[in-house]
């Protein structure tokens, strides 16, 4: 028990009212929330994510994938963003799931958020290792060498949110500004005066039908799954709810501003690189991988080329932090109800009021997972897992939400934020999506692996996913974690 309660109607009383104590510093603006979801979805990760893939899928007619993703999307978040209002908490998913289907269900969810966002985070790190090298030294990593600077960009990454919440939130901000303006500002001048094709492009698809059964109808399915990793992290506002001021407010209102501006700069990024990069037939054909690099350099010149990269590093940096801080809130929120090994190490938080202990362990898992970057096909599926696994875990958080919407048993109109009469559409709308998503990321596609990939590197989302979901299933029969409590942990009625 406290000394004391809090005063009513404050961020504080609404915690204590849910059974927890105020342990993390409240010092998040609504701005900074924002800045921690947009520096996860992150625009620039995410064209780098889509862009190739979706133009050997359907040509150039790819970019009308971007912006009907983003409001299928939007969907999912207009859904949680009703759910951070009601439950701010750290943990997110994991605790809404719990108030809503209970102990057992809010256990495997959360326990298959944290294997996604691991493999997240070290998808994320490997990749910007690549850029981090190319900076430093001007010439492309060995695969050593991306490891180790993948491994780099982690303990920044740790280091800066071991800082504390201040110093975390204006390193981010500083680069969520640096990235927003370079993304909207290339993209506007290509757009204006670096075109080399007319809009016409954009609704061609150069006879191209390299996935599925051959016809563009395939090819724009595949296109969807791909389009759909762009969209990927908006929830890390919900896991900083408890460090965020007025939190029922301000976190599903930077949940859906950095899913907006996110897709918004996603989209303006897609059609200026289209319409400017001079290879259309070579990017349909899949022989380029990056066509934003060789789009900025052809309009700008080549000194344009190591600031460029610098940008994309900036991006990348940011969201390493970001992900890292959203997953080791993630940890800290269920180790605080004893449901994960090691808790009592878990939810330890230091003089800063950082969840350290959770800091470290995610840090730790995803150095380990990087190790996997020596083997191009073995970090190829754990790519493939941490955006197939996310939707999965979208679909079982939006399935629950809908369940218990209609069965009168979750009633939004007790958050700040909410849909009113749209909530049951939306929400069905938003659940047939995902269900679609789903099925379409986990679809097994030769056209979305390397060339020659192993059968099991083409199945990586199923295989790795039932694994998982078979083992976490085991590990809650036999042990029960979701019986598991620690009065000491946190504050109960």
């Amino acid at each position: 028990m406290t000394d004391f309660l809090p005063a009513p109607g404050t961020d504080e009383h609404l915690l204590h009212h849910q059974g927890y104590r105020q342990e993390l510093h409240r010092g998040l603006s609504l701005w900074s929330s924002f800045s921690v979801g947009f520096a996860t979805v992150s625009p620039v990760v995410g064209i780098y994510s889509v862009m190739a893939l979706g133009a050997m899928s359907t040509g150039p007619s790819w970019v009308w994938i971007v912006p009907l993703c983003l409001a299928l999307q939007m969907l999912v978040a207009l859904v949680y963003a009703e759910l951070a209002s009601q439950y701010p908490l750290a943990g997110g998913c994991y605790q809404w799931v719990k108030r809503l289907a209970g102990d057992r269900w809010a256990w495997f969810t959360g326990f298959m958020y944290l294997a996604s966002a691991l493999a997240s985070l070290t998808t994320v790190a490997y990749l910007g290792g690549f850029w981090l090298w190319l900076f430093v030294t001007g010439t492309p990593p060995s695969a050593n060498a991306q490891v180790a600077s993948g491994a780099v960009l982690l303990a920044l990454g740790l280091g800066v949110n071991l800082l504390g919440i201040n110093p975390l939130k204006y390193f981010v901000n500083a680069g969520i500004i640096a990235e927003a303006i370079a993304s909207i500002g290339i993209g506007v001048l290509l757009l204006l005066f670096f075109r080399n094709h007319s809009w016409s492009l954009l609704l061609e698809g150069l006879g191209n039908s390299v996935s599925g059964d051959g016809t563009y109808l395939s090819g724009f399915v595949t296109a969807m799954a791909v389009g759909g990793w762009a969209f990927l992290g908006f929830d890390a506002c919900s896991q900083v709810s408890e460090e965020t001021a007025d939190a029922r407010t301000s976190t599903p209102r930077a949940i859906l501003r950095s899913m907006l501006l996110v897709g918004l700069t996603v989209m303006l990024t897609a059609f200026a690189v289209t319409l400017s990069f001079t290879d259309t037939a070579g990017l349909v054909a899949g022989q380029v991988v990056d066509p934003v690099t060789p789009a900025v350099v052809d309009a700008f010149g080549a000194w344009a080329e190591r600031p460029f990269v610098g940008v994309v590093l900036v991006a990348f940096i940011a969201c390493v932090v970001s992900v890292q801080t959203y997953i080791g809130r993630a940890v800290f929120g269920m180790a605080r109800d004893s449901i994960l090994p090691a808790s009592a190490f878990l939810r330890r938080v230091d003089g800063r009021k950082v969840p350290f202990a959770a800091m470290l362990l995610c840090t730790l898992f995803a150095s380990f997972g990087l190790a996997l970057g020596l083997n191009a096909t073995a970090v190829g599926t754990l790519i493939a897992f941490g955006s197939g696994g996310f939707f999965m875990v979208f679909l079982i958080v939006i399935g629950c939400a809908l369940v218990h919407r209609l069965r009168g048993r979750w009633r939004p109109d007790a958050g700040v934020f909410n849909l009113g009469r749209w909530g049951l559409p939306v929400n069905l709308a938003a659940f047939v999506w995902l269900l679609f998503e789903s099925v379409n990321v986990a679809w097994p596609r030769e056209s979305l692996a390397p060339p020659g990939a192993p059968w099991f590197q083409v199945w990586a989302v199923v295989l790795v996913f039932s694994t998982l979901a078979v083992l976490g299933l085991i590990y809650m029969v036999l042990a029960k974690p979701y019986l598991r409590r620690d009065s000491s942990a946190s504050d109960r009625g």
